[in-house]
């Protein structure tokens, strides 16, 4: 069986340590770079806003942690030019990953063409090094339908990584939608990874996610190229547990 401090420490290396308030400014992110890595190992990414992109780069430059920047956040705007925009400024300034929304009301209302093109553009802007993790805002998609449809569509558009919430929403990552997730992405047999985002707090919630990969895509398969879990609290509780 399992133990929490396994799990606690299996967690840490899969985590994207976030900071995207709406009042952060250098300080808040420096101090974000400065906690995703000590004695216990690093973190496999920091998330932050386009504007810090640069600032984290300098700050992890001896590090292998990678940096990931938000586009089109939160609300999920169906302007593709924007996305691409935010997207070219992310590679630009040193991100390694974009994280970007889904158009998810463009896509509820019948524009599902339009999304999987902000999609697919926004991964052209990636180039060949940049990944590309695609937000579904499952909890505004409503019906496992739905969610798995949302998902098919931004694995057929190109995404390197399908993600459950921006975390900015009432209702964000549930492990109903990560199981649909997860199982949209061994149907379709990619090499293509998976992150839940919004409302994971605890060790018991990083237990949750990491046994549904477990479940569903194998024991052997979450690793920091397949899985992550983004969190903000989260690294307390992981490091709490391990110490004890």
């Amino acid at each position: 069986m399992t133990t929490q401090i396994e799990i606690a420490k299996r967690a840490l290396g899969l985590l994207d340590l976030t900071s995207l308030g709406e009042d952060d400014g250098d300080a808040t992110v420096s101090a974000l770079c400065e906690r995703a890595y000590g004695p216990w190992g690093a973190v496999a990414a920091v998330c932050v806003w386009p504007r810090f992109v640069s600032l984290c780069r300098q700050r992890l430059a001896e590090t292998e942690i990678r940096v990931a920047a938000v586009a089109n956040f939160p609300e999920g705007s169906d302007d593709i030019p924007r996305a691409v925009a935010e997207t070219k400024e992310i590679l630009d300034a040193g991100g390694d990953e974009v994280d970007v929304v889904l158009p998810y009301d463009a896509w509820l209302n019948g524009r599902r063409e339009q999304a999987r093109e902000l999609v697919s553009r926004c991964k052209e802007a990636c180039g060949p090094e940049g990944h590309l993790k695609v937000i579904l805002e499952t909890g505004r998609l409503g019906c496992a339908e739905n969610v798995a449809a949302a998902a098919r569509d931004a694995l057929d558009a190109g995404a390197d990584f399908i993600k459950t919430s921006t975390g900015k929403t009432e209702k964000s990552a549930t492990p109903e939608a990560a199981a649909v997730m997860l199982a949209a992405i061994r149907e379709a047999g990619l090499a293509v990874g998976f992150k839940a985002a919004g409302g994971i707090r605890t060790v018991q919630d990083a237990g949750i996610y990491l046994g549904l990969a477990d479940l569903i895509m194998g024991p052997e398969w979450a690793s920091p190229a397949t899985f992550r879990l983004g969190a903000s609290s989260l690294l307390d509780n992981l490091l709490a547990e391990t110490a004890e």
